[in-house]
């Protein structure tokens, strides 16, 4: 029986056997990693250099942001680069990192997004009370609390799943290091522990969307007592999408760690995994942010005060 400490690598799964196709999926990846770049580095620019971008909604948009592009190169360089160079091997210490970092990231993004479900409730619903109940100190605690809920649940997450012996080989079906792939290669009952510690965190994440549904509800129902249609139109265009992402984003994450991966086929866990860490964080700056009117002037601004600073540094020899 091989255990963790005879392996010092593991095998993702392969896109493609012909090279012509390896750099397809290179680019594809390549285009998707530079849209995510794009979007949430726009969006944290402006933010952090606008001061009317300063306040709790765009300051949690603004930590959405950073987790996506956590989240997102945790697994999408590391895939890139296997297509690229032709290989399929990434390190022990390099799957156990993706696997705390991409847990760390994710937990942290749906802590995060009830936090701002609870603001737009809070907005809406209560407006002559938002600046009590969402203060500079509150929102800086609430971002606190969604990285440290990120954190303590990916460090038994990781510590659980590498202290497995593993002795079923080591090549994961999934194009990065994810938990219920390096459960199938475990040759002990121990890996229990793990799954019963993934089904009490999925429990924790419904819990959060089901409190990310009820706020939306909320909303909607404040939103139907508005006079105005275009006000009412405005609103459902602003949360409708807001509340489709978040479903997708929870329900493929959840269902990807709880379904059973020996029956599972691997194009349905290939799409479902796309789904949960590699969408999010593209969709996420044109649903949240770039629909936004101040989001976009902070951004004509930046570009209209940067645009003659490089044309100077450009032409002064």
């Amino acid at each position: 029986m091989s255990n963790r400490s005879s392996i010092t690598h593991f095998l993702l799964l392969a896109f493609a056997d012909t090279r012509e196709l390896q750099l397809l999926t290179f680019g594809l990846f390549l285009g998707i990693y530079l849209a995510a770049l794009l979007g949430n580095g726009l969006i944290i620019t402006a933010i952090a250099c606008d001061h009317r971008l300063h306040t709790p909604m765009y300051f949690f948009l603004l930590n959405l942001s950073v987790m996506d592009l956590g989240s997102i190169s945790t697994t999408v360089p590391k895939a890139m680069a296997n297509s690229l160079w032709d290989t399929r091997d990434i390190s022990y210490t390099g799957c156990a990192a993706q696997v705390f970092l991409l847990v760390f990231f994710v937990s942290a993004e749906v802590f995060l997004l009830t936090v701002m479900a609870y603001d737009r409730y809070v907005a809406i619903c209560h407006p002559l009370h938002y600046g009590t109940l969402l203060g500079s100190r509150a929102c800086v605690h609430m971002a606190a609390a969604a990285w440290g809920s990120g954190f303590l649940n990916a460090v038994p997450h990781t510590a659980n799943t590498f202290s497995l012996p593993l002795c079923q080989g080591n090549a994961i079906d999934q194009f990065f290091c994810e938990i219920p792939h390096i459960l199938k290669l475990s040759c002990s009952h121990s890996y229990l522990r793990e799954v019963r510690l993934l089904i009490f965190s999925s429990l924790i994440i419904f819990g959060c969307f089901v409190s990310i549904v009820v706020s939306y509800v909320q909303i909607f129902r404040a939103v139907l007592r508005i006079p105005s249609e275009q006000g009412r139109h405005k609103a459902f265009s602003t949360c409708l999408p807001h509340l489709a992402v978040v479903s997708l984003f929870v329900s493929t994450g959840v269902f990807s760690h709880l379904k059973t991966p020996f029956i599972s086929p691997p194009s349905l866990d290939l799409v479902v995994s796309v789904l949960y860490s590699v969408v999010p964080p593209v969709v996420n700056p044109l649903i949240y942010s770039m629909r936004s009117k101040e989001i976009k002037d902070a951004l004509v601004k930046l570009v209209e005060y940067n645009l003659p600073q490089i044309y100077k540094v450009a032409i002064i020899p």
